[in-house]
């Protein structure tokens, strides 16, 4: 059974609507365009942002087998981007069953800043 923690003062998790108009791109191909993001903020790391699958061009994506876990979400599932470089593998992931405390980002795909460009445009 793996070890599961509920968030807490210790470790704090939230997940909020994010109304900002964001479009994920990787060499030069949108991959993702949204309104409807979730701010996952855990414990001191910075902000993820949780684009919905209807929102993302599965078509770009490769699953790939590397997996991994934590306590607070559950089991991660890996994507590479489809025609990118190094950089590409391994960029996207998802908690396909997330544990209850975050069961918001179940069907949300999230993507390492440092691999695509990320373009937030504030609602309103």
């Amino acid at each position: 059974m793996p070890d599961i923690k509920q968030p807490g003062p210790d470790h704090p998790i939230t997940v909020t609507p994010n109304p900002s108009h964001i479009v994920i791109s990787a060499s030069g191909k949108v991959i993702a365009d949204t309104h409807a993001a979730l701010t996952l903020k855990e414990a001191s790391y910075p902000g993820v942002q949780y684009i919905p699958r209807d929102d993302v061009d599965m078509s770009l994506l490769i699953p790939s087998a590397h997996r991994t876990y934590c306590p607070y979400k559950g089991e991660c599932a890996y994507y590479s981007i489809a025609g990118g470089d190094a950089r590409s593998v391994n960029a996207v992931w998802s908690y396909e069953s997330p544990y209850e405390a975050v069961a918001q980002i179940k069907e949300h795909l999230a993507f390492y800043p440092d691999r695509v460009q990320i373009e937030e445009t504030p609602a309103g």
